[in-house]
């Protein structure tokens, strides 16, 4: 813990909060919706915590006008939600469900009500399982399905939403997912995996233009952009053999993303990076030209730095795209969420600075999420006394604070997350929220980092009021 002191940020900053809709909406099976690729994880033994699923998870479809009032209390400006493509389009591709469009056009016109913009993620993970079927993000027509579907939600909600996120983490659907088989759709592959990074680049082009025809046509106004989750590499060692090591990762978790968006070129050193499985003939020609859309903001998700030791490289058919001869290596001598992640501030400076010297194409950049889980237990009075999380927020503010007074162009903060939800493949036991669920009964309790937090809103915009 660093000063006790809230941090200051300039008066047109915006302070959120973030969820995702597999993790809290709950009603798989309700109003039309389709299943998704996280339905079939879940319900698949050994794959989630205690066989634990989103099929009730917070069940924010049947109460979202209570949690849209949490967030009125709370005094925010503004509020990121994912929209569920199978509620939208149960197949991915072809009919549209209105039941799943009216749930969304409800929970706008209640943020908008309440005062809160609403920044709108088209996609947080949860591909509907027709299309996984028929090959999911491996296959170039997922892309084109995405951007069918971005238009008609666009449509339908872009009188009420100006601000557009088309992707959450692509690292983590095309390693963690496909590489790593720890997410959905579970699977441990190699140029396959290079394959979806490479159609999540171009859902998310496609998507872009289809935001911005549409309001275009319909004469409104539409900001997009995509959320990375880009990490801070540390080498274990002064070797050069470990500056390698992070070179490669550095491929793996950011430039294979930031390249082609800000740059529109690929990284230079894939071949080092991901040897012979690189050439697997899944890009097209046009293709980079679609990708680097203009950005309007990028988003940043940032939980942890990471460090990385040379190690070797499998070789055979059972390589897949995270085997780039890296093995992680401890942060010790600082604290560690439940999650086992270091907690340390100042990488959240360092990273911010380091991609604002690296690529001065960067647009302005929105923390699309920032939080931590924490072993929360409600005290006699029932409330949770997270003073753990209050500390992890407010020294990473403080360190975001430090970023922009470095010059990073750094335009608004969402916690992650308002609510305790469904924390993927652990299940229930890992709490985020900044507001307890009791998972019975589904009643919502504030944590003492909601009034901290709800406090330094406060704060916030009385300076802003004074200033303007």
């Amino acid at each position: 813990m660093t000063d006790q002191s809230p941090p200051r940020f300039p008066p047109d900053f915006l302070f959120g909060t973030a969820t995702a809709a597999y993790q809290i909406e709950g009603a798989a099976r309700e109003g039309g919706r389709g299943p998704s690729i996280w339905d079939t994880y879940s319900r698949t033994p050994g794959k989630v915590a205690r066989g634990e699923s989103g099929d009730v998870a917070c069940d924010h479809y049947h109460r979202y006008e209570e949690d849209v009032a949490l967030l009125k209390e709370l005094g925010v400006d503004t509020y990121r939600f994912s929209i569920a493509w199978p509620r939208v389009i149960p197949d991915g591709a072809g009919e549209v469900n209105p039941e799943g469009l009216a749930f969304y056009g409800g929970l706008v016109d209640a943020l908008r009500e309440a005062g809160i913009e609403p920044v709108a993620t088209l996609y947080h993970w949860d591909l509907p399982q027709a299309l996984e079927d028929g090959g999911g993000w491996r296959v170039r027509s997922t892309a084109h399905h995405f951007a069918a579907y971005a238009r008609v939600v666009a449509d339908h909600l872009g009188d009420r939403v100006e601000r557009w996120i088309t992707l959450n983490e692509p690292h983590c659907t095309a390693f963690v997912g496909h590489a790593v088989g720890r997410h959905a759709p579970g699977t441990r592959e190699g140029t396959p995996a290079l394959a979806v990074a490479q159609h999540l680049l171009l859902a998310h082009g496609l998507a872009a233009r289809e935001l911005r025809a549409s309001a275009a046509e319909h004469g409104r106004k539409a900001e997009v952009g995509i959320t990375l989750n880009p990490d801070r590499l540390l080498p274990a060692t002064d070797s050069a053999e470990d500056a390698a090591a992070v070179d490669r990762a550095e491929t793996l978790h950011n430039r294979v993303w930031l390249d082609p968006l800000l740059r529109g070129v690929y990284p230079d050193n894939e071949e080092e990076t991901w040897g012979p499985m690189a050439d697997g003939g899944y890009r097209e020609p046009e293709d980079l030209s679609i990708i680097a859309q203009p950005l309007d903001f990028l988003g940043l998700n940032f939980y942890r730095p990471i460090r990385l030791r040379d190690a070797p490289i499998p070789e055979g058919p059972d390589r897949t795209a995270v085997d780039i001869g890296v093995e992680e290596v401890p942060i010790e001598g600082v604290r560690h969420t439940t999650m086992g992640w270091p907690v340390v501030p100042s990488s959240f400076t360092d990273l911010l600075v380091d991609l604002h010297r690296r690529y001065p194409e960067l647009p302005p950049i929105h923390i699309t999420e920032n939080g931590s889980a924490e072993p929360d237990e409600p005290g006699p009075d029932g409330v949770v006394h997270d003073t753990d999380r209050i500390d992890y927020l407010r020294d990473h503010l403080g360190a975001l604070s430090d970023a922009i007074a470095a010059g990073v162009d750094v335009r608004g903060y969402f916690v992650w997350s308002l609510l305790d939800n469904f924390e993927w493949a652990y299940g229930y036991e890992r709490r985020f929220g900044i507001v307890s669920v009791d998972y019975e009964t589904l009643t919502r309790t504030p944590k003492d980092s909601y009034h901290w937090y709800r406090d330094l809103v406060r704060e916030h915009k009385r300076r802003r009021a004074t200033t303007t």
